[in-house]
């Protein structure tokens, strides 16, 4: 979607990390899967956690609480995936829990709150305000791209 033809309401797949509200365009949402067993990397980024096997398919496993910089996620807490389509192929999106699909009007949109520090803002797009929180809305995009230094 272009700039230039917005439409009246996104439609964005949400999830929870540490008691905090974030969404991603529903759009590029492959499918939602409970905790899968993980193979490590050898030398990955901090934040990735690993690889699975989706039917056959090998997908990267990014802890998303690390990317963000919140703290780690309680202990016998497994995280949920949220496996997002990327032109380099799926990714998984390690998170606490997973929410609704919600429908958030244009206008409601914002920048940034300017509360969001370091590479958590830089990985933000905008936040929409819901009647008892704030929904963040995260640049897929850079959010995978994990080699880059987003501090």
């Amino acid at each position: 979607m272009s700039a230039t033809s917005q439409s009246p309401a996104s439609q964005l797949c949400t999830f929870y990390l540490d008691n905090q509200m974030f969404g991603i365009d529903v759009q590029s949402v492959q499918e939602v899967i409970r905790y899968q067993q993980m193979t490590d990397i050898p030398l990955a980024p901090d934040s990735v956690c690993g690889l699975i096997n989706l039917r056959g398919q090998i997908v990267t496993a990014i802890e998303l609480r690390k990317r963000l910089g919140l703290p780690n996620r309680p202990e016998g807490q497994l995280p949920m995936n949220v496996v997002v389509r990327s032109d380099d192929g799926a990714v998984s999106l390690l998170v606490d829990q997973i929410g609704d699909v919600q429908e958030s009007d244009e206008e409601n949109f914002e920048p940034p709150p300017e509360t969001l520090r370091g590479s958590t803002r830089q990985l933000i797009r905008g936040a929409y305000k819901m009647k008892d929180r704030l929904l963040l809305v995260l640049d897929t995009e850079r959010v995978i791209d994990v080699t880059s230094n987003v501090d």
